[in-house]
């Protein structure tokens, strides 16, 4: 017991000295002589919770569901859902066969599982998706439920070997982007009409109440596939996820969220793999991402809707994945208004022909944002179509997207990392005169092959330490 208070006494003495000289030094300074990055993230990942459950089992079937891909099961796993929670929790078994479900509704202390050879095909039809509180791209807003959807829960969990399959394609949910490869014509109704997407952006503007922003029916938004908004402690592990209406993996203003194990593959609009948003504390690791968009993309809300709720996310570790098709391997924003810090990316391999860059972060000055301590390390990429690193703060969509709210970009560090073929260039940073991207490390990188070094505009303390392009040893650069 006094050796026990001794620990206590000292650990204290220490912590009290290691803030004091952390405050008393210039911060850089402190950044780099008390804090190594890596070790944060261990105690990261120590603190991130873990999810338990009753050893309970409730069977789909023995509720009414029927494996026959035709037959509507949306009570049967509902009530399924609901009896275990009910009863303190458990597992729902989803057996072997194909079942045709509306949207499925997870309560807290249970774990939906997927038996292998069972996959849930999700119904094509809006109207069997209730209206529930949401977000698109970003924005806050009353809309079609996500695919899956939990709402304030905890300790719940998608699990198993099955498959999640959203069914969009050209026909259902694909062509409402507006976008011609994925069935949109002329004449069709799309998200781009003047009184759909523009129209939610600007409620937010206006700071209109989320249960005054009403949309679903008529204004063509596309429900996320898996959301837990507001919920703590989930898992997410081992199932397939395909063909998703829009982003896939949604974790929104959550907390200790392990995603682990899982394949996305999904070509469609806007197919983000994984995007966390206001979250924090988030694992995501043995997955693959082989997608129409970003593979994983972190978010912290768009704009002035960013501003309102003003959680950032943070502390978010990307391990041992395997990234294909997308926009980017990991990225941060653009959605991105409330800020994003210390994110870990190590042991990860990108390589694809359809892979535009390695590691991305985009804003701009009417996002905003402060996104800082961003560290990769060991990574293996083969084939990128544009750069290894784009830093932008000019990123563009959507039209005009410039404002008052300069955003920040600073103390990010890549540190072996290997490229066969990194496209245009090894590294792309934009940033503002008064804004200037700040305090970039690349250590230990190999970029056997890229058609130029860099593109730099106002970029502060571009740091090359052993590091090589195109056979030639990068040399400090003099700001």
């Amino acid at each position: 017991m006094v050796v026990n208070k001794v620990v206590s006494y000292n650990f204290f003495i220490n912590t009290v000295i290691s803030i004091f000289l952390f405050w008393s030094c210039k911060p850089q300074m402190a950044v780099a002589s008390l804090i190594n990055p890596w070790n944060t993230k261990e105690l990261i990942e120590k603190k991130v919770l873990s999810t338990h459950f009753l050893d309970k089992v409730y069977n789909v079937n023995d509720f009414g569901a029927v494996a026959d891909s035709t037959t509507l099961n949306t009570a049967a796993f509902d009530k399924a859902i609901k009896t275990c929670s009910a009863n303190g929790g458990g597992k729902v078994i989803v057996t072997k066969g194909k079942y045709l479900t509306g949207p499925i509704h997870l309560e807290s202390n249970v774990n939906l599982h997927l038996e292998e050879g069972a996959e849930i095909l999700f119904s094509t039809n809006p109207k069997e998706y209730p209206l529930v509180h949401t977000s698109f791209e970003g924005t806050e807003l009353m809309n079609y439920s996500p695919l899956i959807y939990a709402k304030n829960k905890t300790n719940v969990a998608i699990t198993g070997k099955g498959i999640l399959n959203g069914q969009a394609n050209n026909d259902y949910w694909w062509s409402w982007s507006g976008g011609k490869s994925y069935g949109w014509k002329n004449g069709m109704p799309c998200q781009n009409d003047p009184l759909n997407r523009a129209v939610l952006v600007d409620m937010a503007e206006k700071d209109i109440p989320v249960t005054e922003r009403i949309f679903g029916e008529g204004r063509y938004l596309r429900p996320n596939f898996i959301e837990f908004f507001e919920c703590n402690t989930v898992l997410i592990e081992g199932v397939k996820i395909i063909n998703a209406p829009f982003w896939i993996l949604h974790p929104i203003k959550s907390n200790n969220i392990i995603i682990d194990g899982v394949t996305v593959d999904s070509h469609g609009p806007n197919n983000d793999g994984c995007d966390p948003e206001y979250s924090q504390n988030v694992i995501i690791r043995n997955c693959i991402f082989n997608t129409g968009d970003d593979c994983i993309a972190i978010k912290a809300g768009r704009d002035a809707d960013g501003r309102r709720v003003a959680i950032p996310s943070k502390n978010i570790i990307v391990q041992n994945c395997k990234m294909i098709d997308g926009h980017g391997g990991v990225v941060i924003g653009s959605e991105i208004s409330a800020g994003v810090n210390n994110v870990y990316v190590e042991n990860c391999v990108m390589d694809s022909p359809n892979l535009d860059r390695a590691i991305r972060i985009k804003t701009n000055s009417k996002r905003g944002g402060v996104i800082e301590h961003v560290y990769v390390r060991n990574l293996e990429v083969g084939t990128v179509k544009e750069c290894v690193l784009k830093l932008n703060m000019f990123y563009n969509v959507y039209g005009s997207q410039t404002g008052n709210f300069i955003p920040t970009i600073r103390n990010i560090s890549l540190e072996n990392v290997r490229v066969k073929n990194g496209g245009k260039y090894g590294i792309w940073a934009e940033g503002y005169k008064e804004s200037p991207v700040e305090n970039i490390t690349l250590k230990d990188v190999v970029i056997e092959k890229a058609d130029s070094v860099y593109l730099l505009k106002n970029v502060k303390n571009l740091n090359f330490i052993n590091t090589y392009i195109n056979e030639k040893k990068v040399e400090a650069i003099k700001n």
